[in-house]
């Protein structure tokens, strides 16, 4: 992420290029990561879809509202991928970095709190 701010920070034509880079690699990274975590720690909902399902345990919840964060950070960082792909907005990228951080923080800080207290 750092790579990404750094890039999208600098205003220079050429700077595209950098930032294009950076995004692509975080957006692999994220999508490894992430189906990393949901394969091996966080549970699967009971219905295997993203919405509650009747008599949905406290761990089928978690898991399924973790799973649904993480679609919503793979969505920011895929839209900043686009803009930075199609259209060399790095600038748009710069718009959408404060959302991507404080939604990043927030699950980090979830999934620690959560998963660690033996939540799932």
């Amino acid at each position: 992420m750092g790579r990404v701010l750094a890039s999208a920070s600098v205003s220079t034509s050429g700077d595209a290029v950098a930032a294009r880079a950076a995004v692509a690699e975080l957006d692999d990274a994220l999508r490894r990561h992430t189906a990393d975590e949901e394969e091996t720690l966080i549970p699967a909902p009971a219905s295997g879809r993203l919405v509650p399902s009747a008599g949905e345990t406290d761990r089928e919840r978690l898991g399924r509202e973790l799973r649904l964060e993480h679609v919503q950070i793979r969505e920011i960082v895929g839209m900043m991928r686009r803009l930075v792909e199609e259209k060399d907005d790095v600038a748009g990228v710069r718009g959408l970095f404060g959302g991507l951080a404080r939604r990043w923080d927030a699950h980090v800080e979830r999934e620690v709190r959560e998963l660690a207290r033996g939540d799932a």
